[in-house]
């Protein structure tokens, strides 16, 4: 057989197998067998009689998708009511609704800082966290997990934007970020937070709010939430939470969001 441009993948493919590295999909039947203890659907919404009619009915009114990205004409009445009830729930001023958490993230830290910012990145971060921060071309500084000192020592002295992100629960220990420290010493040093509440959302705060809202931090000029749709409400999509500048910003400037 010829060469071909890709004969390099069965180098990283053999190297994958050696390690123990291998990823297969194991694709479920709809009606499982077996009790699920893996799922992120925390609140079992997922097939929830109300939610999965309500997500039927919207398909037969407004089809099976949204006709263009939303700033063409993928932008319906439910997009708007959706980031209306997200925002009021959580305790933000504004919410956008994205394709998923990851385009959130991404979207985020890409719109809020750029060439000559600063972000703190806590060393638990997601993927997505991690894809944002390179992404952006800000200057990135991994801080050590949970730590607010060591986040303040890093964001001390940087005259430009100053950006402080951390999961709120992280998905591997399962631990939750200080926030409310976190916030003050953000403050002290004139910089932005950015909170991932993807696992907080619907387990923290009253009624499910979230993260943000347990430390007392839901709707402060200075805090920005991220969260999926994909979890606790048991649907798909993400959102950007904050003041209602920083989504108009978003709208206008986040590249997941436009493209």
């Amino acid at each position: 057989m010829p060469a071909t441009p890709f004969d390099w993948i069965e180098d990283e493919a053999r190297r994958r197998a050696d390690a123990g590295l291998v990823r297969r999909l194991r694709p479920r039947a709809a009606e499982a067998e077996l009790l699920d203890l893996a799922s992120n659907d925390y609140l079992g919404l997922t097939r929830h009689p109300e939610v999965t009619s309500a997500a039927a009915d919207a398909a037969r009114r407004w089809g099976g998708g949204a006709t263009g990205s939303r700033l063409v004409t993928g932008s319906t009445a439910l997009h708007a009511e959706l980031e209306r009830e997200l925002a009021a729930f959580c305790g933000f001023e504004a919410a956008l609704v994205l394709s998923s958490g990851y385009a959130a993230n991404l979207a985020a830290l890409t719109a809020l800082t750029g060439r000559g910012a600063l972000i703190a990145s806590d060393a638990g971060n997601h993927a997505s966290i991690v894809d944002g921060c390179r992404l952006s071309r800000a200057e990135t500084a991994v801080v050590p997990h949970a730590d607010p000192e060591a986040v303040r020592k890093t964001l001390r002295g940087h005259g430009g934007r100053k950006l402080a992100v951390t999961d709120s629960v992280f998905s591997v220990d399962g631990d939750a970020a200080p926030l409310a420290a976190l916030a003050a010493v953000c403050r002290a040093e004139g910089a932005a937070l950015l909170v991932d509440d993807a696992h907080g959302l619907g387990v923290l705060g009253e009624g499910g709010r979230g993260a943000p809202d347990a430390a007392g931090l839901a709707g402060d000029a200075d805090v920005v939430a991220t969260l999926t749709l994909s979890k606790s409400l048991g649907s798909q999509g993400g959102a950007v939470l904050g003041p209602a500048r920083v989504i108009d910003h978003l709208v206008n400037t986040a590249r997941t969001f436009i493209f």
